[in-house]
């Protein structure tokens, strides 16, 4: 079982606040809202997008790479390549 189906609940939960973050975004542009308002919530997202990104991150190391219950090579280095592929991509 993927480590981001048992966590689901969870991580629903995060993205249900990003979600509420974005629209508090959208409702400070449509009231005209200065622009230190503004990047305040934009951080804020960004911040938030972050910590979702390291907490399935860090489930995907611990359930794909470093789970001592993965015997074969073949597995852990398909772990690990998927983590660089996407990787490269958040970096960009």
């Amino acid at each position: 079982m993927s480590h981001t189906v048992q966590e689901k609940s969870r991580l629903l939960a995060r993205v249900r606040r990003i979600r509420g973050q974005v629209e508090a975004l959208e409702r400070a542009l449509d009231a005209d809202q200065g622009c230190a308002e503004v990047l305040h919530q934009i951080a804020a997202i960004r911040g938030a997008v972050g910590g979702l990104m390291a907490e399935v991150l860090e489930g995907h190391i611990r359930s794909h790479i470093a789970d001592p219950a993965i015997t074969s090579d073949a597995e852990r280095q398909q772990g690990a390549d998927e983590l660089v592929a996407v990787l490269r991509t958040y970096i960009k």
